[in-house]
């Protein structure tokens, strides 16, 4: 476990070596970038294996930063947080292999690429909300940079909408904070701290309070109807930083909520607890059916990732152990299957065929001309949308059956959004790969494509393993997550019973 830290200051210094290496090289930059990421995932996977799980955060760097406000340089980590490490390692991977083809400033690319990464291990792995918030930034800053010089489709304009949104919400979370600190008289940004501060705070300051920290963090996890910025933003993005943005940058914004703002003010989750339940069904109806009707193929995704996010949060507005296992099961699940079908769609069919649109795509017969691209992306559609053996079936099959126990109707509303992906991801698949129904003897010839590269398949086989190998046995990771949930905090929120 003492590795992780080293997950974080490797990212940080494979972004200077490679802005460095950049100048001099692509291919030395995109080595270095591919060896930063692989250090990350492999530091990732050593501590999983010497992980012993239990109830609680387990300290790793305890040093103190700004003394005279309780402020200290605290890193921990618990079930959940190993869980996302792990994520991140194997989403960072996949990115650099899928961002191969970059060529204009390749060194700054994946100096921000890095940089990001090494925020967001930071934000997992912080224990200290002021720590957390610090980490939380230096995520976000980089993909306004990766969207606004390497994205396409509108890029300034996602680039800067997601900035928006993003530190809006920041703000919103920075305000959250400090109010608790300040007015609960706290010695520190310690979560057990802020949590004892807030317990003596008025009842009406703390749903206040709740709203401005849940509904921060909930900006950038896509919650209806701040989820706006996220088909955009995915949009626009290069693949590798879509990939980054669906599979780790959203996952923030919702482990902010399981981390800081249901531990640290229960009783003002109480009163917002139904708000959030019918939002996230909401989120995943509506975002569903936007997707269906959808003609770019990008959007189709974009949107799709913001349906199965609902879930997540779905899962966190449910609040007994069930349902938020299955919110972080999810959380992972999301993170390989949205980076995945990402990849198929803005690297080997975009940059080949450069179109997106599903009425050009349905005259070229993909199948044949691609088809190591149609085999993952039917794979990862069917992982998408729960089918048994993928990650997706156990993560919302935990989230539904635990979302039963708190609410039927929240947990009926969300099996419509089940139908719903289904019917979309089922059509994307044939418009777009299966279409040309010409006989071949009157068919209009193909003209080859590009093949798909090694790095490619590298990728793509990555993402489809942790799919499988999740989807096969969840235990693995429910074995970390759910003794995680035992914690104090944890158990001060997670309260089972019908609403």
């Amino acid at each position: 476990m003492n590795a992780l830290p080293w997950a974080i200051y490797t990212s940080f210094a494979g972004a200077l070596l490679v802005l460095v290496a950049g100048a001099r090289s692509a291919a030395l930059a995109r080595g270095l970038a591919l060896a930063t990421a692989v250090t990350g995932l492999g530091l990732a996977l050593w501590a999983a294996a010497g992980f012993v799980p239990g109830p609680g955060l387990q300290t790793l760097v305890d040093l103190p930063w700004v003394g005279s406000l309780g402020i200290r340089y605290h890193l921990a980590a618990d079930g959940i947080s190993l869980t996302l490490v792990v994520l991140t390692g194997i989403a960072a991977t996949a990115g650099v292999l899928f961002s191969w083809n970059i060529t204009e400033r390749t060194g700054e690319f994946f100096a921000f690429y890095l940089t990001l990464i090494g925020g967001v291990y930071g934000v997992f792995l912080s224990a200290d909300a002021f720590l957390f918030f610090v980490f939380y930034e230096i995520a976000i800053v980089p993909k306004y940079f990766l969207i606004a010089n390497w994205g396409s489709t509108r890029r300034e304009y996602g680039a800067m909408k997601l900035a928006l949104y993003s530190f809006a919400g920041s703000a919103l979370v920075l305000a959250g904070l400090l109010w608790t600190y300040a007015a609960g008289g706290a010695q520190g940004f310690a979560l057990t701290e802020l949590a004892r501060a807030a317990t003596i705070l008025p009842h009406t300051e703390v749903v206040v309070i709740f709203a401005l920290v849940f509904f921060g963090f909930a900006t950038l996890a896509g919650l209806f109807p701040l989820h706006t910025w996220a088909p955009t933003g995915h949009v626009a993005a290069p693949t590798g930083a879509s990939m980054l943005l669906a599979g780790v940058v959203m996952k923030l914004g919702a482990y902010g909520c399981l981390r800081v703002a249901l531990p640290l003010f229960p009783v003002g989750f109480a009163c917002w607890q139904p708000v959030l339940g019918w939002l996230a069904v909401a989120g995943i109806v509506y975002a569903g059916l936007i997707a269906l009707v959808q003609d770019d193929f990008k959007f189709v995704i974009g949107y799709s990732s913001v349906s199965h996010m609902g879930f997540v949060m779905l899962g966190l507005a449910a609040a007994n152990t069930q349902a938020v296992a299955g919110a972080v099961l999810q959380m992972f699940s999301h993170g390989v299957i949205a980076g995945l079908l990402f990849a198929v769609v803005g690297r080997m069919i975009y940059e080949r065929t450069h179109t997106r649109q599903l009425g050009d795509l349905r005259r070229l017969p993909l199948h044949r001309l691609l088809p190591f691209a149609a085999v993952v992306f039917v794979l990862a559609g069917l992982a998408s949308l729960g089918l048994p053996g993928f990650s997706g079936f156990p993560a919302e099959l935990t989230i539904l059956i635990g979302t039963w126990q708190a609410s039927p109707r929240w947990a009926l509303g969300a099996a419509v959004g089940v139908l719903v992906a289904a019917a979309f991801t089922l059509r994307v698949i044939q418009v777009a790969f299966f279409s040309r129904t010409e006989p071949a003897d009157t068919a209009a010839p193909a003209e080859a494509l590009p093949p798909i590269t090694l790095p490619e398949k590298l990728g793509a086989l990555l993402l489809l393993s942790a799919t499988v190998l999740i989807g096969l046995k969840p235990d693995l990771l429910l074995d970390w997550i759910l003794p995680a949930l035992q914690s104090p905090l944890m158990q001060a929120v997670l309260k089972p019973g019908n609403l």
